[in-house]
């Protein structure tokens, strides 16, 4: 019953993606469904594709390791996809209307396009956001196969390499058959199956837990909303890293290129809160079902590395098949493979977007009419996914000790220092230039390495500072170095006007 299952669910996605393959006419089907999507669509596409694996297995794990604290996290996703929704998405849908653009480069080179002969920081700002999402999009991608391996291998006992090429084939004909449309409806369809888990497995876990160790039995380290010791520096740095992951939905592009195929405002007004909705149910249920799996798995006295493994990553297959039989583990299968597929689906879209309109059109070759396109789009995409799956191959034999959440981590800390910054500046801030735009990106591509890799590394204070982890003070540091080349350079540009 279990394999009924998830044959049943890999073939509702292969016949999405045949459904779909016979509605793309041009480059703007395949990378934004024609601008049509409704606010269902829409809202479980932005959701489904920012949640990842890194929901059902590195969130769920974090929650059983650390307890209540894991909670920051949802806080800062809730508040993020707020803002994303409510203040974000209109400017931001009228802006890439009236410029006619399909990816977030688009956008951009029009937001700071000048009237008169486009500046040097214009011309490099396209070949910069391409280059910057193919790689880090690719990492994020490879991240997300890694994740499938881990899939089979914890609920099914298959081997991982088997697992991660199982799941990585069928996204890519999905996804190569129908491009953004398959990847949208494919996140609907997924999105649901996503929220179902996480609302059912913890009230599942309530039924059969004892009601007395809810507060009696638990470690009172995995109570304190700051994590064990209470506010300590260290733990507050770690709040920071945790709730700072909501900082992603403030620009990512393949969160806002949903904001561009949506089909009007009163659709965004209407999917804001479907949006919100499934955050907060989602990424609660997940935290409540890590530390609840804790409890019935491991209990006071048990071995907590030896059954749920070191960062608590097995505990949901533990606690599905602890409390499940085989036909809704089944179930709970196709729910971790939706969080991974439909995250993979829609980066590949994104990165593929990246190198075939918005460098090898857009800088190589522009005179290129866009109906060319179609097949080199497919092509692109297939060989990105290639490159992401021998990185993730390349990783699980290089370091078999890596974790889910702080992999799939650094990918999405790498999208967001380099896009969120210039989208939050670009639509608030009319001085903003493109020079401050060039020197954002570039910094957060430069500044997540950085953080993640040197920091740790400096003697006395790096390992403390270093709980803060890449993406806040990456962040940072981009917003700040936008805001002062673009003040230096409009300086210059007013003296010069002077003299």
């Amino acid at each position: 019953m279990l394999y009924i299952t998830i044959v049943i669910y890999f073939g509702v996605l292969l016949l999405i993606g045949l459904v779909a393959s016979r509605r793309i006419q041009s480059i703007s089907d395949y990378y934004v469904g024609g601008r049509n999507l409704g606010y269902w669509v829409a809202a479980f596409s932005t959701r489904a594709t920012g949640e990842s694996a890194w929901l059902y297995l590195g969130v769920t794990g974090l929650g059983a390791a650390v307890g209540i604290s894991a909670m920051w996290v949802v806080v800062g996703e809730v508040v993020g996809v707020a803002i994303a929704w409510f203040l974000m998405a209109s400017p931001f849908k009228q802006a890439s209307k009236q410029s006619n653009a399909i990816t977030v480069p688009d956008y951009l080179v029009n937001r700071f396009t000048p009237r008169l002969e486009p500046t040097l920081a214009v011309r490099w700002l396209r070949p910069v956001a391409a280059g910057a999402l193919a790689v880090f999009v690719v990492i994020y991608v490879s991240a997300q196969i890694d994740a499938t391996g881990k899939a089979f291998a914890n609920f099914l006992e298959w081997n991982y390499y088997t697992g991660a090429l199982v799941g990585f084939g069928i996204v890519v004909i999905y996804t190569l058959n129908g491009g953004f449309l398959a990847v949208a409806w494919s996140d609907l369809f997924q999105g649901l199956i996503m929220l179902a888990g996480l609302v059912i497995l913890p009230l599942a876990a309530f039924v059969v837990i004892d009601p007395n160790t809810v507060t009696a039995g638990f470690d009172p380290a995995l109570l304190d909303i700051w994590g064990a010791g209470g506010p300590t520096l260290e733990n507050l740095l770690t709040t920071v890293s945790y709730a700072a992951i909501g900082l992603g939905f403030l620009g990512s592009p393949q969160m806002f290129v949903r904001f561009i195929a949506i089909k009007d405002e009163q659709q965004i007004r209407a999917g804001r809160w479907v949006a919100v909705t499934f955050t907060l149910l989602a990424d609660t249920g997940a935290v409540i079902s890590g530390i609840l799996g804790r409890e019935i798995l491991v209990g006071p006295n048990g071995d907590f590395a030896a059954i749920l493994g070191p960062d608590g990553e097995q505990v949901l297959p533990a606690l599905v098949s602890h409390l499940f039989p085989p036909l809704i583990v089944g179930l709970f299968v196709a729910a971790v493979l939706a969080a991974i597929m439909s995250t993979i689906d829609s980066l590949l879209v994104v990165a593929s977007s990246a190198v075939t309109r918005d460098f090898y059109q857009k800088v190589l070759h522009p005179d290129l009419p866009d109906d060319t396109l179609n097949n080199m789009s497919r092509r692109v995409t297939l060989a990105l996914a290639l490159i992401a799956l021998s990185i993730a191959m390349s990783v699980a034999t290089l370091a078999p000790n890596r974790t889910i959440f702080w992999y799939v981590i650094f990918g999405w800390s790498g999208i967001t220092a380099s896009f969120c910054p210039v989208i939050i500046l670009s639509l608030t801030w009319q001085r903003y230039n493109a020079a401050g735009a060039l020197a954002s990106m570039l910094t957060g591509i430069v500044a997540v390495p950085i953080f993640s890799f040197w920091l740790p590394l400096v003697p006395s204070w790096g390992s403390v500072a270093a709980q803060t982890g890449e993406l806040a003070p990456a962040f940072l540091m981009s917003t700040l170095t936008g805001v002062i080349a673009t003040l230096v350079t409009t300086s210059q540009r007013d003296s010069s006007h002077l003299t």
